[in-house]
């Protein structure tokens, strides 16, 4: 078998073990599929009023200052609120201030020049956990702003809402069949059909196989293409190689790929 042959082959055993808390591949099932969009918000926020009219997955957004983030789902609904849902499975990805870096960055999005602030929509960020990161043994874990007054809290209603998913529940109501879905690798065995179909179509599907296939090969590039740009860097830092020397020992990097990454270097020496 050729080398190109494995690495297909490997490819096509990873993507059985794919899962929806896996947030490429949640991304790629959610993209446009307004459907399964609606699902998980409707279980996650207990709202079956939700209609979604916009689905963007992996949108990087910018605030003024230039800080941005990718966003795994961003979502609009027919009343303007605006969703974030993120996968974490790492417990250092769902962080306090992570949550509130995405929910900043929703409403530098939202609130557009000369727009009163008191009509700005609610916004929603929602990280779904592969493990329980708050410890606490519940579903779901809502944060919200309170006005201590006195002895007495008080919601502030300021319509920016942040909620935390835990991927570990396994309840037999909507929330536990939800994380069931979002942690299996099989899709005949899940229970919505709004996240089946797609799973079941980049898993089972020819086409769909090959697309699935087609975004393996890019990450796996795009990871390499990292990777040598790092150890350019740290060469380049050295400043015992010239970058015609880099380039002969980095070949899948270009010598003006070189001149800017050196560029760059030097600005912060």
């Amino acid at each position: 078998m050729s080398t190109a042959a494995q690495i297909h082959q490997q490819d096509l055993e990873r993507l059985k073990s794919l899962r929806y808390m896996d947030d490429d591949f949640m991304t790629v099932c959610l993209a446009d599929n307004f459907e399964g969009v609606e699902l998980i918000l409707r279980i996650v926020l207990g709202r079956a009023d939700i209609t979604v009219k916009s689905v963007r997955t992996q949108e990087l957004m910018k605030n003024l200052q230039g800080r941005s983030a990718v966003l795994d789902v961003h979502a609009v609904d027919s009343a303007n609120q605006e969703f974030d849902v993120e996968i974490q499975r790492s417990d250092a990805g769902a962080g306090a201030k992570r949550a509130r870096h995405n929910s900043s960055l929703l409403d530098t999005h939202i609130l557009k020049p000369g727009d009163d602030t008191e009509d700005i929509p609610d916004s929603y960020v929602i990280f779904i956990t592969e493990n329980d990161v708050m410890k606490g043994n519940q579903p779901l874990y809502p944060v919200e702003r309170y006005v201590v007054i006195g002895e007495e809290k008080v919601l502030f209603g300021d319509g920016s809402h942040i909620l935390y998913v835990n991927g570990k529940y396994r309840g037999n109501d909507e929330i536990g069949k939800l994380m069931h879905d979002f942690r299996s690798t099989n899709p005949e065995n899940m229970n919505y059909e709004a996240l089946a179909k797609r799973a079941r179509y980049f898993k089972q599907d020819e086409k769909g196989v090959a697309v699935m296939c087609k975004i393996l090969e890019d990450m796996r590039n795009e990871a390499a293409l990292n990777n040598a740009r790092e150890t350019a860097e740290r060469l380049i830092r050295k400043g015992k190689m010239t970058l015609e020397e880099i380039a002969e020992c980095i070949p899948m990097l270009s010598l003006d790929e070189l001149k800017e990454i050196e560029t760059r270097v030097m600005q912060f020496v």
